[in-house]
C-alpha cells in the first residue's frame, strides 16, 4: 500500500463550506495537530522504541543494537509505502552524518559532555551508531513538515548568511570546549539575520504565518523536553545524572533551538538547490 494517499488527503483535507468562529479554530486546530503528528512520525518511532525497548535488551541483543535495527526497520518501511522519498532519505542520511559527528567528539576521553552508558555492538567511538538517527529524526520533522504543511519562507536571508550562522552553529558546539562558548553572540547574529523571516504553512484551507524565530524556539522546546524523556530513561546521560536523574538545564533549550537553526538551514539549501535544478517532485 502507497501510504502517499495519507499525505495526499492531508495536504488537500476535504471541503467544509461555511466555516467561521470557533468551529473554523477548531478544523484548523484538528487538521494542524495530524499534519503535526504524520511529520513526527519516524521521531514518534524512535522514542516508542526508546520507551519500550528493555534496557537488557531483546534476546541477548544490547538495546543500543535493537534500536539501530528499529530505526532502520522503520526508514525502510517509509521508504516502501511511500511516506518518504529517496530525496528525503538522503538529506536523513546527512543528518545522521553530522549528529554522529558530533556526538563522537561529545563523547571522546577529555571532553566527556555526556556518556552512552551501556554496552551495543554496534558502537563507534563511544556512540551508538542509533545516536545519529535521534538528529535525523529533528531533520525528517523539518523536512516532512516543510511538505505537509506547504511551508513557504518570506524574507529568507541571502543563503550565503544564513550558512555561515549554521556553519558557526555547528562550530561552536565543538570550539567552545577549547576557547570559550560564543553561544550567545552566535544567536545574536541569528536573530538579526531571522529578524524578518516569516514561515507562511496552510493547516487546511487558508495561509498562516508565524516569526522564523518562534518557530525556532519552539521546536528546540519540544526537543529539550524529548531530551529528558532520553535521560530519563538511561539512553544517555550527562555527568550531573550519573548517580541519579535530574532534569536536563533548561539552558540547552538555547543549544537545541540553534541546532534547528542548522537543520532548517541545511533544508532550506536542499529545497533551494532542488528548485533550481528544476528537479520535479
Amino acid at each position: 500500500m502507497n501510504l502517499r494517499v495519507l499525505d495526499a488527503t492531508l495536504l488537500q483535507p476535504p471541503a467544509l463550506p461555511g466555516l467561521s468562529g470557533l468551529r473554523r479554530f477548531v478544523v484548523e486546530l484538528v487538521w494542524f495537530g495530524a499534519k503535526e503528528a504524520r511529520a513526527c512520525l519516524f521521531a514518534t518511532g524512535i522514542f516508542l522504541a526508546i520507551l519500550l525497548v528493555p534496557r537488557t535488551g531483546v534476546l541477548g541483543l544490547p538495546r543500543y543494537d535493537v534500536l539501530l535495527l528499529i530505526a532502520l526497520a522503520m526508514q525502510v518501511w517509509m521508504l516502501r509505502t511511500g511516506l518518504e522519498s529517496w530525496d528525503e532519505a538522503k538529506a536523513i542520511g546527512l543528518f545522521h552524518g553530522v549528529g554522529f559527528a558530533l556526538e563522537a567528539f561529545k563523547v571522546s576521553p577529555g571532553i566527556a559532555s555526556w556518556s552512552y552508558p551501556d554496552l551495543a555492538f554496534t558502537k563507534v567511538l563511544g556512540v551508538p551508531l542509533f545516536a545519529g538517527f535521534m538528529y535525523a529524526a529533528v531533520g525528517s520533522y523539518i523536512i516532512q513538515a516543510w511538505r505537509l504543511l506547504d511551508v513557504r519562507i518570506q524574507h529568507h536571508p541571502p543563503y550565503w548568511l544564513a550558512t555561515l550562522v549554521a556553519l558557526a552553529i555547528y562550530g561552536n558546539f565543538f570550539s567552545h570546549h577549547f576557547i570559550g562558548d560564543w553561544r550567545w553572540y552566535i544567536a545574536a547574529c541569528a536573530l538579526g539575520v531571522y529578524a524578518r523571516t516569516t514561515v507562511v504553512f496552510r493547516t487546511y484551507d487558508r495561509d498562516r504565518r508565524m516569526p522564523m524565530l518562534l518557530a525556532f524556539a519552539l521546536i528546540g522546546f519540544f526537543i529539550w523536553l524529548a531530551e529528558n524523556f532520553g535521560t530519563f530513561h538511561g539512553v544517555w546521560r550527562y555527568p550531573d545524572q550519573l548517580g541519579a536523574w535530574s532534569a536536563v538545564h533548561v539552558g540547552k533549550w538555547s543549544s537545541w533551538s540553534l541546532l534547528v537553526v542548522m537543520t532548517f538551514t541545511i533544508v532550506a539549501h536542499l529545497k533551494h538547490i532542488k528548485q533550481s535544478i528544476h528537479v520535479p517532485e
